[in-house]
């Protein structure tokens, strides 16, 4: 069940056996501003929430978000399921699933901030399934002016547990939008995964083009779809030769370029027609960068590695800096 009686707005009206939801009014939402910077979430409800998908941890679902008038967080995609695998917006954050490979047929395994889920067949893991929810474990969540606690735990009969603590928080005095997670093993087994950051984000509604521009600290090279043609790294930065089309997408499973230590997290998207970008930070050296972009969106996709033995807790954090270039 989940502890959400001081913020729920009214619920859904559920059609059949679809899995279209048609809202009464909205889904269930929060408003968090610092004065700087506005921005709503959306929070995790297990029939009423915006993201109901089994890929991407529910806590952090944004909705919007704003500073000194420009947009940075809209819906990229143009159909919308609640549990389509990537409706969701923003930072939104996956973990690589607990016990796939070792579960059987009709076993369950574990994603951290969605619930134990159903094995279907004996086949490899794959994002874009929407897998049977058998347990959705406890979501908490506590809400202040400047920032939400959200907080899930988990306890499988398979020897996975878990407390995992998402903090959205803005910054006083600062355009800034910080993430702070823990994840403390409350099992039996040994965690051992990896999280990585989508960022869905679209800039003043830019389209993926020339307009847009991927910055880092060092050179940096790639090879995949779509790269030398439609998006080209030069330097330190990757630029598009010209504006993607509709159902187009470029694709890397390793940039190259950055070193082992966290000052390499560090990465800047900008739209070079209103100014406005993003600084993209961590407390915690990235394994491995993969990126990914639309004709709406562009997202590289930071990796983290974890691991927690029974009663140990990790920590880590995610910083937004919003700015406008030259001011």
């Amino acid at each position: 069940m989940t502890n959400l009686k001081r913020i729920l707005l009214p619920a859904f009206t559920i059609i059949g056996l679809c899995s279209t939801t048609v809202p009464i009014a909205d889904w269930p939402q929060a408003d968090l501003s610092n004065g700087i910077i506005q921005t709503t979430l959306y929070m995790p409800t297990e029939q009423q929430g915006y993201y109901q998908g089994t890929r991407f941890d529910w806590s952090g679902a944004f909705k919007s978000l704003t500073y000194k008038g420009h947009s940075f967080i809209d819906q990229w995609f143009e159909n919308y399921d609640p549990k389509m695998h990537d409706a969701i917006n923003g930072p939104a954050e996956e973990f690589t699933p607990l016990g796939y490979a070792e579960a059987k047929t009709g076993d369950t395994f574990v994603k951290i901030g969605v619930g134990t889920l159903r094995k279907p067949a004996d086949k490899p893991y794959t994002f874009a399934t929407y897998y049977e929810v058998a347990d959705y474990g406890k979501w908490t969540v506590k809400r202040r002016k400047d920032r939400i606690d959200f907080t899930h735990e988990l306890n499988d009969p398979t020897g996975y547990g878990y407390r995992y603590t998402k903090t959205v928080r803005l910054i006083k005095g600062k355009p800034e939008l910080v993430l702070e997670h823990s994840l403390k093993n409350t099992g039996k087994l040994p965690i051992r995964t990896s999280v990585y950051d989508h960022n869905f984000f679209i800039i003043d509604k830019e389209p993926t083009g020339p307009g847009i521009e991927i910055l880092f600290p060092y050179a940096v090279k790639a090879e995949g779809k779509g790269f030398g043609s439609v998006i080209v790294p030069q330097d330190n930065r990757f630029v598009y030769a010209r504006n993607l089309e509709k159902k187009e997408n470029v694709y890397t499973a390793g940039v190259q370029g950055f070193g082992p230590t966290a000052k390499d997290y560090d990465i800047r998207i900008e739209n070079q027609k209103t100014g406005a970008g993003i600084h993209i930070t961590s407390d915690q050296p990235m394994e491995k960068l993969v990126y990914w972009a639309c004709a709406t969106t562009s997202c590289p996709e930071p990796y983290i590695r974890l691991e927690a033995s029974p009663g140990q807790e990790v920590k880590w954090k995610i910083a937004y800096e919003f700015y406008e270039k030259g001011k």
